[in-house]
C-alpha cells in the first residue's frame, strides 16, 4: 500500500515536472514510467546475473536474458545516474543511426531496442525523452532512484497513484485489484503450464504476472529457490524442460485493453517479470471487432481467465457483439463481462473473476438470466464475499470473487464469508494480520475439493458452507452470501428502567449541587 510519506515523493516529484515545464498530465505520468521502467530494467538485470551465476555453479539452466552487453554498461541505471546533467541528457537522447555501434546507442534507443527484441516495440517504438532540461532530469532520476520499486507490487501502487492525478481516471470503472487478493484467486483456479491464460481486462497485467509467478514457484525445487540480497525469493522453475519454458514465453499468457496507458504499463510489468513474449492487445473485447480480429481467441480458445472487468464501463451499444447480446439483453459491463468469458473459455476451462455484489442479487431479468446461466449450463463452484473496504482507497464497491468452470453441471457451492483481507477496511489499508480469512479461504477450498467438505460444510454460521443448486435455484439464482448464511444474534442485557431513571435523578441532583456551589462563589 502506498503510504503517505511515499505520495509525497510522487507529490513532489510531479511538482518538479510542472515548475520545469511539463504540465500535461499524460505526459507527465509517461515520462516518470519511463525512468522507473528503466531503472527497473536495471534491477531486472541484477536479478538475472546474479540467477546466471548461481545457476551456471550448479549446472542448471534458466529463461534469465542479460539486456545490457558489455559494452552498454554506461546504459545501466545504477551508472547513468551519477552523471551530471548534460551528460545524462546527452546521452538520453542519443541516437546512433544504422552505423553506429552498440557503444555509441542511447539509452531511449536501447530501451526500444530491447522492447523490439522481446516483442514491445508497438508499446515503446515511440517513446521519446520529453525532458529538455538537464537539472529537471537529474532531479527526476534521483527522485526515482529514492522510490522502493522492488518492495512488493510498490510499482503498480504507485502507477494507480499517478493516475488518480487524472480527472478521466476511473471513468470506466477501472481501479486496480490488491496483490493478495489476485494471489488468492490465481490458487483457486491452479494455472498449470501448457494452457492459456487470458485476461479480457488486463490493466496492468497483475493477473498474468502472478500467474506466471505461481506457475514458476510450483515448478521450483527447494534447490532451485533462490534468496536475493533483499530477502526475497526468486523461484527459478528448474523443473521445468526447455519445451516448458518456451510455451510459458511464447503460448501461454494473452491480455486484452482498450487503454493505451494500460497496456504500455502491462507491457512494462510483464517484462519485468520474465515474460519475453506475451499476447498484450489493443482491443475492447466487447466489441464487434474482436471476432473480426481475434476469431480463435474469442471462442472457446482459453483454460484459464483470470479478470476483474470494469464494473462502471461507458458502453455503445450498437458496438457490442452479437453474441453476447443474443445470451443476455443489457448494457452492464460486469454482466456482459461474464457472458463473454464463458465464450472464450473452452469447455471445462476455469474462470476467477471479481463481481459487483449486484451481480449476485440483482433483480432486473438480465441479471438473473446471467446467474441462470451459470448455474444451469456450467458448473458454479464458488462465491467468496469479500468486505466492501478490500478495494479501498480506490473504491468502496461490495464485491466478490466467482469461480466457475465452463459446461458440467451444478451440484453444490462453496460460500466464504470473508470478514478480513489482512488489512484495515479504510482508506490507510493498514497491515492487520490477525484479521486475514484469505489462508483460509484457501484451506476450506482445497478440503471442499478434495471432496470431503460437502457434508462437513454444514454450518450455516460458519464463514465456508455449501448451498445445493436446487436452494438457489428456489432464491430466483440468488449469489449474495447473505441469503444463505445464518447469523447469531446474541442477547442484549439491559439495565432495568427503574435503575436508569434513578441513576439520572442522582446525577442531576449532582449538577444541581455543584451549580449552587458555583453561584455562591460569584457572590461572595
Amino acid at each position: 500500500m502506498i503510504t503517505g510519506q511515499l505520495k509525497s515523493k510522487i507529490d513532489k516529484l510531479w511538482e518538479e515536472f510542472w515548475t520545469g515545464g511539463i504540465t500535461n498530465p499524460l505526459t507527465v505520468i509517461e515520462q516518470i514510467s519511463y525512468l522507473m521502467f528503466l531503472r527497473l530494467l536495471d534491477i531486472r538485470e541484477s536479478r538475472n546475473e546474479t540467477m546466471l551465476q548461481r545457476l551456471k555453479e550448479r549446472g542448471g539452466t534458466t529463461n534469465a536474458k542479460l539486456l545490457f552487453r558489455l559494452e552498454q554498461q554506461h546504459l545501466r541505471w545504477s551508472v547513468f545516474k551519477e552523471m551530471g546533467g548534460d551528460q545524462m541528457l546527452e546521452l538520453m537522447q542519443r541516437n546512433a543511426g544504422a552505423k553506429g555501434g552498440l557503444g555509441d546507442m542511447g539509452i531511449f534507443e536501447h530501451m526500444r531496442k530491447v522492447c523490439d527484441d522481446t516483442n514491445f516495440g508497438r508499446f515503446f517504438r515511440d517513446a521519446q525523452l520529453m525532458i529538455q532540461k538537464p537539472s529537471l532530469l537529474v532531479n527526476a532520476v534521483n527522485m526515482v532512484s529514492e522510490l522502493p520499486l522492488t518492495s512488493g507490487d510498490t510499482k503498480g501502487d504507485l502507477y494507480e497513484y499517478l493516475l488518480s492525478k487524472l480527472t478521466t481516471a476511473g471513468v470506466n470503472g477501472q481501479f486496480r485489484t490488491p496483490r493478495h487478493i489476485i494471489d488468492m484467486m490465481v490458487a483457486l483456479v491452479e494455472p498449470k503450464v501448457g494452457e492459456r491464460i487470458a485476461d479480457p481486462a488486463c490493466g496492468t497485467a497483475g493477473f498474468l504476472v502472478r500467474s506466471m509467478e505461481y506457475i514458476l514457484r510450483t515448478n521450483t525445487s527447494k534447490e532451485g529457490e533462490i534468496v536475493a540480497e533483499d530477502g526475497s525469493v526468486l523461484y527459478t522453475g528448474d523443473l521445468l524442460s526447455e519445451m516448458q519454458r518456451f510455451v510459458l514465453q511464447t503460448d501461454t499468457f494473452e491480455g486484452f485493453d482498450f487503454d493505451a496507458t494500460m497496456l504500455r504499463l502491462s507491457a512494462m510489468n510483464l517484462l519485468l517479470h520474465g515474460v519475453e513474449q506475451p499476447r498484450i492487445r489493443y482491443q475492447d473485447t466487447l466489441g464487434n471487432s474482436f471476432p473480426e480480429r481475434y476469431p480463435d481467441q474469442a471462442q472457446e480458445y482459453y483454460d484459464v481467465i483470470l479478470a476483474n472487468p470494469p464494473f462502471k464501463g461507458s458502453l455503445d451499444t450498437n458496438d457490442v457483439m452479437g453474441t453476447l447480446k443474443q445470451k443476455v439483453k443489457t448494457t452492464k459491463t460486469e454482466l456482459l463481462f461474464l457472458v463473454l468469458i464463458l465464450q472464450m473459455l473452452q469447455q471445462g476451462g476455469r474462470c476467477a473473476v471479481v463481481v459487483p455484489n449486484g451481480v449476485q442479487f440483482g433483480s432486473s431479468g438480465a441479471h438473473v438470466d446471467v446467474r441462470k446461466l451459470l448455474v444451469e449450463e456450467n458448473q458454479l463452484e464458488a462465491v467468496i464475499g469479500l468486505p466492501s473496504g478490500v478495494f479501498k482507497p480506490y473504491a468502496g464497491v461490495s464485491t466478490a470473487v466467482l469461480v466457475f468452470t465452463k459446461g458440467g453441471k451444478t451440484e453444490d457451492v462453496f460460500f466464504y464469508d470473508v470478514a478480513g483481507d489482512g488489512f484495515s477496511l479504510d482508506d490507510k489499508r493498514q497491515p492487520d494480520d490477525a484479521n486475514n480469512d484469505l489462508p483460509d479461504v484457501l484451506a476450506k477450498w482445497a478440503e471442499w475439493k478434495r471432496g470431503k467438505g460437502k457434508k462437513k460444510f454444514t454450518d450455516r454460521k460458519a464463514k465456508a458452507f455449501s448451498v445445493s443448486r436446487e436452494e438457489i435455484k428456489e432464491q430466483k439464482y440468488d449469489l449474495s452470501v447473505s441469503r444463505y448464511k445464518e447469523h447469531v444474534h446474541e442477547e442484549q442485557s439491559y439495565e432495568k428502567p427503574q435503575d436508569i431513571i434513578k441513576k439520572l435523578r442522582e446525577l442531576e441532583e449532582q449538577i444541581s449541587a455543584d451549580l449552587n456551589a458555583l453561584e455562591g462563589m460569584l457572590k461572595g
